[in-house]
């Protein structure tokens, strides 16, 4: 697979929805995560991302705008031990729970499936990042329908293990912008990773289409300490 400019990839596509980047800073020190959302409608506009002691939470910026909270109110990021969950919706607690159960990242998924509001049937992304004994892997997963059926959820899985330096994989919902939006197809795209976190939000937040960017999370983990360092930005300050 070919390396991609996360640039490009974010500034030809207006509307990519949800996305996580899971990855290696080029330097390979520091384990790397970003997740975005985007919104179309008022609703899906009106939120931002607050730290959630070592995760964050969406929260609605102006709480009088509200309508329906199920599907855009929840923790994006969790960390449990060694592990940093992120995900697109309230399956970040599915995983957490299970992982702390002793379930693996896949088996605590397989109580979820694509999120319930058609037509577009929206996928769960989800990724999980293990820093142990100064090694690291992650994983990703996309549930969603198949072809738009709400009949059949499709499952899949991508692991790296001990990822090379300056590398990552972004996954996204939608292929693009749509009536419905089409779920996103195929693996991870390959995209590169760089040392400096302040460079890399800010390219993401700038590449990200501006009438529909909400809000922007990114953490460097020192692979071989845990520490770690957050940026978020949110489009309603």
């Amino acid at each position: 697979m070919n390396m991609l400019s996360i640039e490009q990839e974010l500034r030809n596509n207006s509307y990519p929805g949800r996305g996580i980047i899971i990855g290696k800073s080029t330097d390979g020190t520091k384990a790397v995560t970003a997740y975005f959302i985007m919104g179309r409608s008022e609703n899906s506009r009106n939120r931002i991302f607050v730290e959630d002691g070592e995760g964050i939470r969406t929260q609605a910026f102006d709480p009088s705008k509200l309508t329906d909270p199920s599907l855009i109110i929840y923790a994006p990021v969790r960390v449990l031990g060694n592990k940093t969950i992120v995900t697109n919706g309230d399956q970040t607690d599915t995983i957490y729970e299970g992982m702390d159960r002793q379930l693996t990242f896949e088996q605590s998924l397989r109580t979820r499936e694509f999120e319930p509001d058609g037509p577009n049937y929206t996928p769960r992304i989800s990724g999980i990042m293990h820093l142990e004994n100064g090694m690291y892997n992650y994983a990703m997963s996309i549930l969603k329908s198949n072809q738009g059926d709400p009949r059949s959820c499709c499952r899949y899985t991508f692991a790296y293990e001990n990822p090379k330096a300056g590398e990552g994989h972004f996954i996204h919902t939608y292929m693009h912008d749509g009536n419905p939006l089409p779920s996103f197809q195929g693996e991870p795209k390959r995209i590169s990773i760089p040392d400096d976190i302040e460079a890399f939000t800010q390219l993401l937040w700038d590449s990200l289409n501006e009438d529909n960017k909400v809000s922007l999370f990114v953490r460097y983990i020192e692979i071989q300490s845990g520490t770690y360092e957050t940026k978020i930005v949110n489009k309603h300050q």
